[in-house]
């Protein structure tokens, strides 16, 4: 998503809006979680105040994600609101502020900015609402078994049995 910096010039100090669908496809190569994300809706405005160039944005879109129990593909949408700021100053350097991005050329390219932002939004673990899924996936294979809190809290491992008994022998002294 280009925008040229002479148009936002030519705006002054009205504000430049701007909506489009943004290819981000590359991002799965980058994360290895995300199985496929459908072409992003950005949606914001741009103002350009002096030497610096505010944009505010949105982006809607959906990604495929592994679901964290079963594995099977999760769709996941999501919404984030962007500020990025750019700097037409030939006096800038980059090492003054990390949040101002400089402007080389006369377009400005917003894509890399929105990729940041979608991989930005990729959750830690996603699970399946599909009850069908659920039941069907896998609870036990060679050599484990899926156990819940409840189950776990309730077995104790016959090789810690003892030690267990030292922790309910301590526990009944410190309750004298």
């Amino acid at each position: 998503m280009k925008i040229p910096v002479q148009k936002l010039k030519i705006s002054g100090s009205e504000p430049l809006d701007f909506e489009e669908d943004v290819d981000v496809s590359e991002v799965v190569e980058m994360n290895n979680d995300i199985r496929k994300i459908d072409p992003v809706h950005v949606k914001g405005n741009a103002t350009m105040q002096g030497n610096e160039i505010t944009f505010h944005f949105s982006i809607d879109g959906t990604m495929i994600l592994p679901c964290a129990r079963t594995l099977v593909d999760v769709n996941y949408p999501f919404q984030v609101d962007v500020i990025e700021v750019f700097s037409t100053s030939p006096y800038y350097n980059e090492e003054d502020d990390s949040e101002i991005h400089p402007v080389s050329g006369e377009m400005l390219d917003l894509t890399p900015y929105i990729k940041e932002n979608v991989l930005l939004e990729v959750p830690f673990r996603v699970f399946s609402d599909d009850k069908e899924v659920q039941e069907n996936a896998l609870t036990e294979g060679e050599g484990w078994e899926l156990q819940t809190d409840d189950q776990n809290e309730q077995k104790v491992d016959p090789r810690l049995q003892k030690l267990q008994s030292l922790l309910d022998d301590n526990n009944e002294e410190g309750n004298r």
